[in-house]
C-alpha cells in the first residue's frame, strides 16, 4: 500500500531542459546618465506602461531597483495630474 502512494516519476522526465543564453538587461538610466526620470515627460514614462495602463516591471523594463522606484514615483504623478491615463483605452467587446 505504502508502494502506491509514493510518486513515481515517469522515464520521460529527465534533467531540465537549459535556456539559451540571454543577453542581460541594463538599466538605461544607469547607461546614459543624460536621460533623467520626469513625471513632467510623458514620452519617456510611456514606454515604461503597458497597453493597459499597468506599470511594466523591473524585471522585464530592465532597471535597476532605485530608478524602478523612480519611473514608479513619476507615473503616479504623471497620472495624478493627467499627463498619463490612469487605465488603458477601453475596447469594446
Amino acid at each position: 500500500m505504502a508502494d502506491e502512494r509514493t510518486p513515481q516519476r515517469s522515464a520521460s522526465s529527465g534533467p531540465r531542459k537549459k535556456r539559451p543564453f540571454q543577453r542581460r538587461k541594463v538599466c538605461r538610466f544607469c547607461a546614459d546618465k543624460q536621460v533623467s526620470i520626469d513625471y513632467k515627460d510623458p514620452r519617456t514614462l510611456r514606454y515604461f506602461v503597458s497597453e493597459r495602463g499597468k506599470i511594466i516591471p523591473r524585471r522585464i523594463s530592465g532597471n535597476c531597483s532605485k530608478h524602478q522606484r523612480e519611473i514608479t514615483e513619476a507615473i503616479k504623478r504623471a497620472r495624478n495630474i493627467a499627463l498619463l491615463p490612469i487605465a488603458g483605452s477601453h475596447a469594446t467587446a
